[in-house]
C-alpha cells in the first residue's frame, strides 16, 4: 500500500497538481481547530465548515482531547497562537468516537497480544507513567470537549485575553455542528 501512495505522490508532483494548494503557513481565518483523527472527518469537517487549504490550523488526535497541559496538542496550540496569529480555537468532538468507552485495560491486553512485554509495561509505570490513566477514553463526548475547552482556556501559558475557545460536537454522518 505504501508503494502505491509513493507512486501516486510522484505523479502528483510531476503533474504539478500541488499548485492549487499553495498558501502560507499563517491561517487566513486565524483559527485553530482541535479535532479527532477519525477517518470520517478527513474531508467531512473542512467541507461541512467551508474551509479551504490555508484557512485554518487543524490539530488532530485521538478523541479531540488534551490529556495533560504539556501534551503535543497543547504545544501546537501555543505555537499557533504565538507564532501563527491564531486568535480563535475550536474544539470539535464528534458522534460515534472510537475513544468514547475505550478501556485502557483492554488496550494493555492488546499490546501484550501484539508482543509488548510485561517488562516494558512495568518500565513505563516505574518511569511515572500511569498507563491506565494515559490510555483512558471518555464516556461522554460533550463532557470531554468541555474539559478540553476548560484546559485550554485556563492554561497558564495561554494569553489571559484575546483568545476565544469554544467547544462543538459534529455529527459524523451529516457534518452538522452543535455548539456546547
Amino acid at each position: 500500500m505504501i508503494q502505491e501512495i509513493l507512486d501516486y505522490n510522484s505523479r502528483f508532483v510531476n503533474n504539478r497538481e500541488y499548485e492549487r494548494y499553495a498558501t502560507s503557513k499563517y491561517p487566513d481565518k486565524k483559527i485553530a481547530i482541535v479535532t479527532c483523527m477519525d477517518t470520517r472527518l478527513i474531508e467531512l469537517l473542512p467541507a461541512a465548515l467551508g474551509f479551504r487549504n490555508g484557512d485554518v490550523k487543524i490539530i488532530k488526535n485521538a478523541g479531540a482531547t488534551i490529556v495533560n497541559p504539556f501534551d503535543s496538542t497543547m504545544r501546537s496550540l501555543l505555537i499557533a497562537v504565538y507564532e501563527l496569529g491564531v486568535n480563535e480555537i475550536m474544539v470539535i468532538g464528534h458522534t460515534g468516537c472510537g475513544v468514547q468507552g475505550m478501556d485502557a485495560g483492554e488496550m494493555l491486553e492488546l499490546m501484550k497480544e501484539r508482543g509488548v512485554s510485561e517488562e516494558h509495561i512495568t518500565l513505563m509505570e516505574h518511569c511515572g507513567i500511569n498507563l491506565r490513566e494515559w490510555l483512558h477514553g471518555f464516556e461522554d463526548t460533550d463532557a470531554a470537549v468541555k474539559e478540553t475547552v476548560d484546559l485550554i482556556s485556563h492554561h497558564p501559558l495561554m494569553p489571559p485575553e484575546g483568545i476565544s475557545v469554544r467547544g462543538f460536537v459534529m455529527d459524523s454522518l451529516t457534518g452538522a455542528l452543535r455548539q456546547l
